[in-house]
């Protein structure tokens, strides 16, 4: 059985386009992390969501455990705590270009009981439109940026010009090394 340690809709959406066997269960990890290089971020959280649900685990099981990050001159900007600093990082990001990472920790539990650890990370460029203040209000209004680092979607339109790199690490789940790590 797989366990997915996030409670987050896209990346349950993302998880069964390679798999339908899979249960949800969110982590209830710390999420405060000592690091502040981007990728070094990611891979800690995401271990440690990883690491929390564990116990949960049977000999056999996979554990998947993903946190992203959006990363702007220096900054990580998290899911913004409110609609003001939803706006804040909206106006930041309009017309520029940003990174996203996510850090992925897989825990394969070995039928032996001897577990497996592999962590890595994604990086992806967006490029958001200029957005107007209008726009800005709207999409705010609509509640959408609230739940999502860096105040925004993906498949949120109007938002996002171009991605360079994997659009689903965007999302929140790099899919194309996950399916490899997972065949092994």
């Amino acid at each position: 059985m797989i366990i997915l340690a996030s409670a987050s809709p896209r990346r349950r959406e993302l998880l069964s386009r390679i798999t339908c066997d899979f249960e949800v269960r969110p982590s209830g990890a710390n999420e405060n992390t000592p690091y502040r290089r981007p990728h070094l971020y990611v891979k800690d959280l995401a271990e440690r969501k990883a690491e929390s649900v564990d116990s949960y685990a049977k000999n056999g099981d996979t554990i998947i455990a993903a946190d992203t990050i959006v990363y702007f001159r220096g900054r990580v900007l998290n899911k913004p705590r409110d609609a003001k600093e939803a706006a804040d990082f909206l106006r930041m990001l309009s017309g520029k270009k940003h990174s996203v990472y996510t850090g992925i920790c897989v825990i394969k539990k070995g039928r032996d009981g001897q577990s497996r650890k592999e962590s890595y990370y994604c990086r992806s460029i967006v490029e958001f439109n200029v957005l107007s203040e209008d726009f800005i209000a709207a999409y705010v209004k609509s509640g959408s940026p609230l739940d999502k680092a860096g105040a925004y979607g993906i498949q949120d339109k109007g938002v996002v010009k171009r991605v360079t790199g994997d659009r689903d690490n965007v999302v929140g789940l790099p899919l194309e090394r996950l399916r490899q790590i997972l065949g092994d």
